[in-house]
């Protein structure tokens, strides 16, 4: 008996050690946000999932509103030091905004648990869009990385290729529940050449706009567990805040590499967990 209740303190205890893991981490989603104006959904749902055991689905709702709310607070101060670019914003979001409603609200929910079984091998719903995920960000690190320096000038605006980026990005963020900014940030970089912190800001700007609207479908279709979430949420405030001080002392070439690769490794993790 002594020793069962041994194992139950211990289990109680390592959870407790886990949740508190998950909230130091909370913290750490702003604080990537800030340095870098993405990022804060590939530590999001990874901290959601397997921190706090959410299902993915879930995780991917929750991960829209914590990430909507820390970049929309956080893109108030980028703005006034001149890091937002709203036209560049308007022309890449309202399309983006159109494409992660509809997915969030229509497409998502139609997704079964299991998708293609082929003898022993099953495609989960889980495996699809964690798996998705983590291709996605190991791609999109490579411009990122690359050792070559970017001008830190705007370059002419390319509306169409951008406007239609913005179309698969919303589809994208929509299916996995991310804020997109690490595809956002290359796309405002090679695309509407922004300079790494003006588009890091102007990302920011349409992350919030994604992850807010994305939300609104995920509110009509999923209870949400309010209190845990506006807790999550307020941890990543800070961290935004705090990132956002630390992002002004830093290099465009120095935040553009780090950024880089920080999706890479950790699209590497999520695909290697997933797949074992």
């Amino acid at each position: 008996m002594l020793s069962s209740l041994n194992l139950i303190e211990y289990v109680d205890g390592l959870t407790a050690a886990v949740e508190f893991i998950g909230y130091v981490a909370a913290i750490g989603i702003g604080l990537i946000l800030g340095l870098l104006g993405g990022g804060g959904s590939i530590l999001s749902i990874p901290v959601l999932v397997y921190l706090f055991q959410l299902d993915p689905v879930r995780a991917s709702a929750y991960s829209l509103f914590v990430v909507g709310i820390t970049s929309l607070i956080g893109a108030v101060p980028k703005y006034r030091e001149g890091h937002v670019s709203l036209r560049t914003g308007l022309i890449f979001g309202i399309p983006s905004i159109v494409a992660i409603f509809i997915t969030r609200k229509w497409f998502v929910p139609l997704l079964p648990d299991i998708l293609i079984t082929l003898g022993e091998f099953e495609l989960t719903r889980r495996l699809l869009l964690l798996g998705l995920f983590a291709i996605l960000m190991i791609g999109a690190s490579w411009p990122m990385i690359r050792t070559q320096k970017v001008n830190d000038v705007d370059r002419p605006l390319r509306a169409l290729p951008l406007a239609l980026q913005g179309l698969l990005i919303g589809f994208t963020t929509g299916l996995v529940g991310a804020g997109g900014g690490f595809l956002i940030i290359p796309a405002l970089i090679f695309l509407a050449g922004l300079p790494f912190k003006r588009a890091a800001g102007t990302s920011l700007f349409i992350i919030a706009a994604n992850s807010l609207i994305g939300f609104v479908g995920d509110v009509l279709n999923f209870e949400m567990d309010w209190p845990f979430l506006l807790l999550i949420t307020t941890l990543a405030i800070i961290g935004i805040l705090v990132g956002n001080r630390l992002s002004r002392r830093l290099q465009n070439d120095t935040l553009r590499r780090s950024f880089g690769w920080f999706i890479l490794v950790s699209g590497v993790y999520i695909l290697f967990r997933e797949l074992n």
